[in-house]
């Protein structure tokens, strides 16, 4: 596909934007090539300023659960801005998202807004820490928390496809406090947990890792965590982020049935515009100022666009038979692409859980950023190219997962599946 014109306007972007890009990944160095500059979105295309059309699986990296340019989410949206974009004042729309948030899952009794997932983990581990009165933070190798300088500790996704083992900026300092263990090893918790538990102010992860690809956490590996916090009074984070409303309507909580003391929210509920959650039990979140004296703010938190948008989101997810529909869409999707790789004999495995999945080229069973690594990312990077060719946008990055929306049709998926059947001929 001719892509002159977004190439020629990266080349202006990386004149007067670090990279040419806003966020990392997106600069697709790790696949080869150039990023595409997009024109707008519908349903489940994307289209670039070339004319070129996509069956796009990033989603905005994960919340357009909806697809592109919903209508009713636009019109909502539209109706607000009429209204107001922002007051740095509460406005009845706040209530009204808090109140949805605590009733789909039930861990959160009480939620404060901020406006992106790094305010959000950063928020709730200074929570952990302001109710507890300690300082350690234990957290997995592989999993992101966003880019606030106390998480950047082997936090896969960007870092990893770049190849960045941290962040130049970051005194040792301010990691010190960070201890980062190997994702579904209890073994290696309870190590720790016997010797400094009592110094652990929070143990934050991904319940279902989507920042090494696509890992879910073993059986028991969850609950192991739940009774090491129990045990020793620090508090369990799930950074809910990219799984939450996208897994089930509760989140990984609600799918595996283990409840977080604090859970860290944002993407689907902003329904494709900025926004962040952290909440948890009454007797926690009331440390958070003007109640406590653990301080957080935010002059955009809870802005009536993004409120808007997340509200009409939720509403629309909680109709019967949603989740269901996503979970059958996406089974067919991922089993027929491991199966077409096993026809064509490329080595690869398949995680996926709900409407997010990943095929890593690796022998491997991907269970910890580890064993994620071993996955040969040249193979990815012939593959992304070799299917944004055919017509099918994925994430430029082995490290990164494929979300399937309620946008996407049969005929989507079908035509996904015939360009890799010829993708997989070729690697």
């Amino acid at each position: 596909m001719a892509q002159a014109s977004s190439e020629k306007l990266y080349r202006q972007a990386e004149e007067i934007i670090p990279g040419g890009v806003n966020s990392p990944v997106r600069s697709c160095r790790a696949v080869g090539t150039h990023p595409l500059f997009i024109a707008k979105g519908q349903g489940s295309k994307i289209f670039d300023v070339d004319g070129n059309s996509y069956i796009d699986y990033v989603g905005s990296w994960g919340p357009l659960i909806l697809g592109h340019a919903h209508p009713e989410v636009v019109e909502a949206i539209k109706k607000a801005a009429e209204l107001g974009t922002s007051f740095g004042i509460p406005t009845t729309l706040e209530i009204e998202l808090a109140q949805m948030i605590t009733k789909l899952v039930p861990s959160m009794e009480m939620v404060r807004m901020v406006n992106s997932g790094t305010e959000a983990t950063m928020s709730a581990i200074r929570v952990a820490r302001g109710y507890t009165g300690r300082s350690k933070i234990i957290k997995f190798d592989g999993c992101y928390h966003g880019h606030a300088d106390t998480l950047l500790v082997k936090a896969g996704s960007g870092a990893a496809t770049l190849g960045i083992p941290g962040s130049a900026g970051v005194p040792a300092d301010f990691v010190q406090h960070t201890l980062s263990l190997r994702f579904n090893d209890l073994d290696e918790i309870a190590a720790v947990m016997q010797k400094q538990g009592q110094e652990v102010a929070a143990i934050i992860l991904e319940p279902v890792a989507g920042n090494m690809g696509v890992v879910p956490p073993k059986p028991g590996f969850l609950e192991g965590l739940r009774k090491w916090c129990d045990e020793t009074g620090a508090l369990l984070i799930f950074d809910e982020v990219m799984t939450g409303f996208r897994l089930a309507l509760g989140g990984a909580q609600e799918l595996y049935g283990v409840q977080p003391d604090l859970t860290c929210l944002g993407k689907v509920i902003g329904g494709g515009l900025p926004v962040g959650a952290y909440g948890g039990r009454r007797e926690i979140m009331s440390q958070v100022a003007p109640l406590g004296e653990v301080y957080q703010a935010g002059t955009l938190s809870g802005n009536p666009l993004a409120v808007t948008a997340g509200l009409t989101t939720l509403k629309i997810l909680s109709k019967p038979g949603v989740y269901d529909e996503l979970e059958e869409r996406s089974n067919h999707l991922f089993n027929e692409m491991s199966r077409l790789a096993e026809k064509h004999k490329v080595v690869s495995t398949t995680n996926r859980v709900g409407s997010m999945g990943c095929l890593f080229f690796t022998e491997r069973t991907v269970v910890d950023f580890d064993s994620a690594q071993t996955a040969d990312t040249q193979k990815f990077a012939h593959m992304f190219c070799a299917m944004l060719e055919r017509g099918v946008y994925l994430a430029p990055s082995q490290f990164e997962a494929a979300f399937v929306s309620l946008a996407h049709d049969q005929e989507d998926i079908d035509k996904t599946l015939a360009a890799a059947d010829e993708v997989f001929k070729e690697i």
